[in-house]
């Protein structure tokens, strides 16, 4: 039997380092499953539930270890499903190749079954959307893929016609017509030069060295950068302020950080973003730009590795483009050491008590369970290289304050996107990459219902990830949203509170439900220590409020508005409230 062209895609994808392929099969793509099977030996085929999943394990995979995600559907609704997730990998910048099927080139635009223009339907997700045409081009195209999702940081895509998949290898059906050949490529990447131009770091230092008040603020783009990070911070006598895909740049224990920003964040960042009067942005295009210094505030200056992003979200006087750990390591011998620690320590003195009050809320003993008290249990028993994905909503905020960032502890969540569900494919995606690592997904019961199925895949492959579920019967981000607004909650809460633990067993899971907070912490160690995998659906507080870092008056204003506009359960909501601040001021 000769050699078929998806043999061609499949080796050409292992002679790029690709080892797994995430998806699901379909009729539109049996040549390619073929491919697969033949080669084997050189790429795994991970069977998920669903094509979203195979996308969000591919995303997961890309960020966590760095290499390119590769996920596969078929025709139509297959390539269809896909899109949530390529979504996710576009807006945080990460590579992953989606290959998909199509009909066969005789039938297309004909209305055959299943017919989606797929390279039409990729054209705003992808850097790169081809269809190939040839089997002798199919080469060429994987390098320009990959190379595309490798160096703009995204979503590359080829669609491959049904006879197109199952032809001879290396055929070229037609004859030449113009002056060209076929091209011969290979599958050789290297990275653009990740430092600026000497000019460019001066004119950065002399920004740096002038100001008063800096703060730092890092994000996903530092995480390779721990160490150069702090060396600046500290020459600078700089606060570390964090986004949440930059959580894990530097530990969250570390004296020169006051955590998070954003609604998520924290009030010392808050403030210190307030008061700057030189802003450093390193490996971030944070965009909510309401927590950013003022217009004429701040002077600025950004590394950024795209010139495009580079300046975007605030008037930014030096726009360096370039890599953060090399950029950083070499802005460090031209940035002055600071004397004046004031500003640094005025704001390690607000963390202090930031601290404080989050410990108060962290050690509630009391049914039903606090979502603060159960991160911070997860926190506790975790191992220093854990891996902690989380799903969109308030299980985000209970995530990025309640689980800490130290050793080598990685920490990863739809930034951008912000989409629910990909918690759960995340770690799986994430514990393949990292097969001797702790893998933990913390997520909301409405974030996992929505792709449940794949704890499946997770025991299928005999992956030991450990499932968190922080059950609170409700959507609740935009129940408090709603309130924020000025308006009672309306359609956030199920009508019962769903029982995952039952179906994590079936799967073959060690499966507990949790409803005791006397229960909690023994409960957490044993799932943690399992050897295989394991989830818990803990019942926790659905009254416990998202609290911004800095409660503004016009928030406060409208949160009593849906009070007196028929807001429900506002008794056991003030009861809640009235006890947090009790804690709080205990502490």
């Amino acid at each position: 039997m000769g050699a078929i062209a998806s043999e061609d895609l499949i080796n050409r994808l292992a002679d790029w380092g690709v080892d797994t392929v995430f998806g699901l099969p379909g009729d539109g793509i049996n040549g390619l499953m073929e491919g697969l099977r033949r080669c084997s030996d050189r790429v795994q085929f991970l069977l998920v539930q669903h094509e979203e999943a195979a996308a969000f394990m591919a995303c997961g995979y890309a960020k966590a270890t760095g290499r390119l995600g590769v996920c596969l559907a078929t025709s139509g609704p297959g390539a269809v499903h896909l899109m949530n997730g390529l979504y996710d990998a576009k807006l945080d910048h990460v590579p992953v190749l989606a290959i998909t099927g199509m009909q066969e080139t005789q039938m297309l635009g004909t209305g055959y079954q299943q017919e989606v223009a797929t390279d039409r339907l990729f054209l705003d997700v992808a850097e790169y959307n081809q269809v190939v045409m040839v089997p002798a081009q199919l080469p060429t195209l994987v390098d320009i893929a990959v190379r595309h999702a490798l160096t703009r940081r995204g979503v590359a895509h080829l669609t491959i016609p049904n006879d197109v998949q199952i032809a001879p290898a290396g055929e070229a059906p037609f004859a030449a017509v113009g002056p060209a050949t076929n091209i011969s490529t290979a599958p050789v990447y290297l990275p653009a030069p990740g430092l600026p131009r000497q000019e460019h770091l001066q004119a950065a230092a002399d920004v740096l060295n002038a100001g008063n008040r800096p703060v730092m603020l890092v994000g996903a783009g530092a995480l390779h950068a721990r160490s150069e990070v702090l060396a600046l911070a500290e020459a600078l006598g700089s606060p570390v302020v964090k986004t949440l895909p930059g959580k894990a740049v530097v530990p969250d224990d570390h004296p020169l950080t006051t955590g998070g920003i954003g609604l998520l964040g924290t009030r010392p960042s808050e403030e210190a973003l307030e008061e700057c009067d030189t802003l450093f942005m390193v490996g971030t295009n944070f965009p909510y730009t309401k927590f950013l210094p003022a217009s004429g505030q701040a002077h600025v200056v950004q590394v950024e590795q795209d010139p495009v992003r580079a300046g975007n979200r605030i008037a930014t006087e030096v726009p360096l483009v370039g890599d953060a750990k090399e950029t950083l390591a070499a802005l460090l011998p031209l940035v002055g050491r600071r004397e004046d620690r004031s500003f640094l320590i005025g704001a390690q003195a607000s963390m202090v008590k930031w601290r404080e009050r989050m410990a108060a809320l962290e050690s509630a003993d009391s049914n039903p369970i606090q979502p603060q008290r159960l991160m911070k249990a997860v926190d506790r028993a975790a191992a220093d290289d854990a891996v902690l994905t989380c799903d969109s909503g308030t299980i985000a905020t209970w995530a990025a304050r309640d689980f800490d960032i130290k050793g080598s502890r990685q920490f990863y969540l739809s930034g951008n996107l912000a989409t629910m569900a990909p918690g759960l494919p995340y770690a799986i995606g994430m514990q393949h990459g990292f097969p001797g690592r702790q893998v933990i997904a913390f997520v909301g019961d409405g974030g996992f219902a929505m792709l449940m199925a794949e704890l499946a895949t997770a025991a299928r492959y005999h992956l030991p990830i450990k499932v968190v579920i922080c059950n609170n019967a409700e959507l609740g981000q935009i129940q408090w949203e709603q309130m924020v607004l000025g308006y009672p909650e309306f359609g956030v809460r199920f009508q019962r509170r769903n029982d995952f633990a039952p179906w994590a067993a079936s799967c073959g899971f060690l499966a507990k439900r949790v409803d005791d907070v006397g229960e909690l912490d023994t409960s957490i160690k044993d799932a943690l220590n399992h050897d295989g995998p394991a989830l818990l659906d803990v019942t926790v507080n659905a009254d416990e409020p998202p609290m911004p870092g800095k409660v503004t008056y016009e928030q406060a204003k409208k949160f009593a508005k849906a009070f007196l506009s028929g807001q429900p359960r506002k008794a056991t909501i003030a009861t809640t409230l009235f006890k947090d601040k009790i804690r709080e001021l205990r502490a």
